[in-house]
């Protein structure tokens, strides 16, 4: 039931922007526009004197950004796959990538558009995600840590992944609300370990893993992704997994904050930008990707999401304080002991998606998900003809003032 509703609240959310948007014309005076999906807070904004990125792309080429977010790889890969939206430029991380090249959904990347492409250090070019470094421009790279708040768990008493399977610290834990990087941490503590980079899972191995997480559930205040924000910043939890460039930004915003680098090893990501079959406008797009290479943009961003950046330049002008920062800049000792995700079989991919849902089911019982009682299903008709009437409402306010907004102007001749 909460499966559909989000996936309807999704649609609206990208529909209704798309629709007041004017039909795909330009508007405000723009030469153009192009639709960005990225992660959520993943590109310096403005805020506290940063540089507002987009603001900056659309003043200097006059090219409108429709900009929206994801929350997971799992996310994007089902509005790419099941939604009829159009985006030019995704930043998905590495195995995504992977996916998304393998089933044919990216656009080849010219490189004689990407100038500032030069600035991307060589080690980041090419990779097992993009082996002839085709469809990706490295963005950002980064490890999963664990964050804690010192006040609630005492200082250096966080050692591994194992500590969140703690009974100390049972109804202030947050877990990873998507599969992958849940999966990889119940993974490696198994016993036997299954390696979580492995091509090479079987449902045996994701079964066993989901069995940990089931015993995990109990302990758990709630699975998060974004609203890790606001549990860790507040102090509503003690203890969570998450992206290190994203615990270095919590811990600005909460001094009671500190980071544990995992002893059991942690996985190694790269997030890259890419263009999809979907794209409208691959020149803007490449633009844009040039655009996000620039030194002053890359260092801009680098600062602002608290990742590492692969591209040089940037690297070069942070502050030492940064590059000294384990949490950001792990020492190569520990990126030995890390792991990178594959791609994996469909399948098993699917597989491991449906084992997630029903390890984070709220039922003790893991039922089939098909199953629902009748309520469940007037409400779920109710909230689809809610949805699909705001639809129906915005597109015709959209066609209405589309209309006035012609008759005004009739006899202007209009640069396309």
């Amino acid at each position: 039931m909460k499966k559909k509703i989000c996936v309807f609240l999704s649609l609206i959310i990208i529909i209704l922007p798309l629709c007041l948007s004017g039909c795909g014309e330009s508007s405000g005076g723009y030469e153009g526009e192009i639709n960005v999906y990225n992660w959520g807070e993943y590109i310096s904004n403005g805020d506290d004197g940063t540089l507002d990125v987009i603001d900056e792309f659309e003043k200097k080429y006059n090219i409108k950004v429709n900009y929206t977010n994801f929350e997971t790889n799992e996310e994007l890969y089902n509005i790419l796959s099941n939604s009829n939206s159009s985006y030019d430029v995704i930043i998905p991380s590495d195995y995504m990538v992977s996916k998304l090249r393998e089933e044919g959904m990216l656009e080849k990347i010219d490189f004689e558009n990407i100038p500032n492409y030069k600035y991307i250090m060589d080690n980041y070019k090419t990779a097992s995600y993009d082996p002839t470094g085709e469809y990706t421009v490295p963005y950002s790279w980064c490890v999963v840590a664990l964050g804690y708040n010192k006040k609630m768990i005492k200082e250096g008493e966080v050692k591994g992944f194992s500590d969140l399977w703690n009974e100390k610290y049972a109804g202030k834990i947050l877990m990873f609300n998507n599969s992958r990087d849940a999966m990889a941490i119940s993974m490696q503590l198994c016993d036997p370990p299954i390696d979580p980079g492995s091509q090479n899972f079987t449902r045996a191995d994701i079964d066993r893993a989901t069995e940990k997480l089931v015993a995990q559930k109990p302990l758990l205040k709630k699975y998060v992704m974004d609203q890790v924000f606001t549990e860790m910043e507040s102090s509503q939890a003690a203890i969570t997994p998450y992206y290190a460039g994203d615990i270095y930004t919590m811990m600005q915003n909460n001094p009671d904050l500190t980071y544990c680098l995992p002893e059991e090893g942690s996985n190694l990501f790269v997030d890259a930008m890419c263009i999809p079959t979907c794209c409208q406008n691959k020149e803007y797009a490449e633009l844009f990707i040039n655009f996000m290479c620039e030194p002053e943009v890359a260092l801009a961003n680098a600062e602002y999401i608290g990742y590492a950046t692969p591209n040089e330049a940037a690297h070069d002008m942070l502050d030492d304080e940064i590059k000294n920062c384990e949490l950001i800049y792990p020492p190569q000792e520990y990126i030995d002991k890390c792991y990178t995700f594959s791609n994996i079989p469909s399948d098993v991919y699917v597989y491991m998606q449906e084992k997630f849902v029903k390890a984070c089911s709220s039922s003790a019982e893991i039922t089939d998900m098909g199953e629902e009682d009748t309520g469940s299903n007037i409400i779920y008709t109710i909230i689809v003809c809610v949805l699909l009437a705001a639809i129906i409402i915005a597109t015709i306010t959209m066609l209405t003032l589309n209309v006035i907004k012609a008759v005004k102007n009739r006899g202007r001749i209009q640069k396309l």
